[in-house]
């Protein structure tokens, strides 16, 4: 136990992991132990226990808190799109499902294009987590107006993923992050401190799933539909982790409305179907 302790000490001196990242450490070990114990090669797992943990506090729960913030981050997705080497990507696409449909990233790189309803103006989520989960979830006209473009320039089978890899197979959550949102993320706050704005908050794709709900809050709709939109349960509960409060400067619900409506995006969406030919 003391062994453990020391460690404990030892890695948080270091300064070089987070309380969070120790104590994963922790609970590996704490897991090893358990077999050896099972195994009676220990007495006792000296390292499972809460009072083995350091104190960690949860991960800030951030979202994008303006139209501003959002067009931007979509423009630079855009313009990332039209410089990809093999193919014009479709990360703009991407990050505006997970913005403007709410979708857990796992959902949306498991869509296909027979789940989507462009016609109707909805998609169907088939979740993972609950069977609330699995649900319809209707397309703000920005988003539609993304996905049928998309639809145009790709020309896809009903089987076809919306944002599969280059060989068209399904994409990774973690590749999705590293070539896709990171990259746009980086270049949305350097052209905003170029311009002499704050950078976008440190954000996380399920970040934008935040983002979504508190648009849908700030734009006035019903807390019934916002939970259902989102694939929960419980009204109150979406509200209080989700629904994080928009700028409520002069004119922001207009902005918010604007962009939701697609008359932000439309010269962006323009741009990208008169670019390059797909190779």
């Amino acid at each position: 136990m003391e062994d453990v302790d020391r460690y404990r000490r030892a890695k948080l001196a270091e300064g070089c992991l987070s309380a969070g990242s120790i104590n994963k450490t922790l609970s590996t070990l704490a897991a090893v132990l358990e077999v050896a114990v099972e195994y009676g090669l220990l007495g006792r797992n000296v390292a499972k226990g809460r009072r083995r943990r350091l104190p960690a506090g949860r991960p800030a729960q951030t979202a994008i808190d303006s139209a501003a913030g959002i067009a931007a981050l979509l423009d630079a997705a855009g313009d990332l799109d039209r410089r990809a080497r093999y193919r014009r990507g479709h990360g703009r696409a991407l990050l505006a499902t997970l913005a403007f449909a709410g979708l857990r990233i796992s959902e949306a790189l498991g869509l296909r294009w027979r789940d989507v309803n462009l016609a109707a103006g909805r998609l169907t989520v088939r979740g993972t987590k609950t069977d609330a989960a699995d649900r319809t979830v209707n397309l703000l006209p920005a988003l539609r107006e993304e996905l049928a473009a998309l639809k145009a320039r790709r020309d896809p089978a009903p089987g076809d993923y919306l944002f599969p890899t280059v060989k068209g197979t399904h994409q990774s959550k973690d590749n999705a992050n590293h070539r896709i949102f990171r990259p746009a993320l980086a270049l949305a706050n350097d052209r905003r401190e170029a311009e002499g704005e704050e950078p976008l908050p440190r954000l996380t794709p399920h970040s934008l799933r935040r983002t979504f709900a508190s648009v849908l809050v700030a734009l006035g709709e019903d807390p019934a539909y916002v939970m259902a939109q989102m694939g929960h349960t419980d009204a109150k509960f979406t509200l209080s982790v989700y629904a994080k409060a928009m700028q409520r400067r002069d004119g922001e619900r207009e902005r918010l409305r604007a962009l939701v409506n697609g008359e932000a995006v439309a010269q962006d969406i323009a741009a990208d179907l008169v670019g390059p030919p797909v190779t």
